[in-house]
C-alpha cells in the first residue's frame, strides 16, 4: 500500500483517519503492517501491500 493512501481512505466503521504500523517496508510502500484507526481503535490488517478494510465480523481468519 502506498503511504500516500493515507490521505484518501478512511476506516469504514467509524470514518475517522489512520495511523500505520509498518512491519515491512520498502520505500514509499508498507508491504506488512497494520491501520489503525484513530477514532475506534480497530485494526485492519495490511498484507502483500493490500489493506483489508473489512469489518472484523467479515474478515476470514
Amino acid at each position: 500500500m502506498k503511504k500516500s493512501f493515507l490521505e484518501i481512505i478512511r476506516c469504514p466503521l467509524c470514518k475517522s483517519n489512520f495511523d500505520i504500523h509498518a512491519d515491512v517496508e520498502r520505500e514509499d510502500d508498507i508491504i506488512q503492517g497494520n491501520l489503525i484507526c484513530i477514532g475506534c481503535g480497530e485494526k485492519f490488517p495490511i498484507d502483500n501491500s493490500i489493506p483489508n478494510l473489512l469489518p472484523p465480523e467479515l474478515r476470514s481468519k
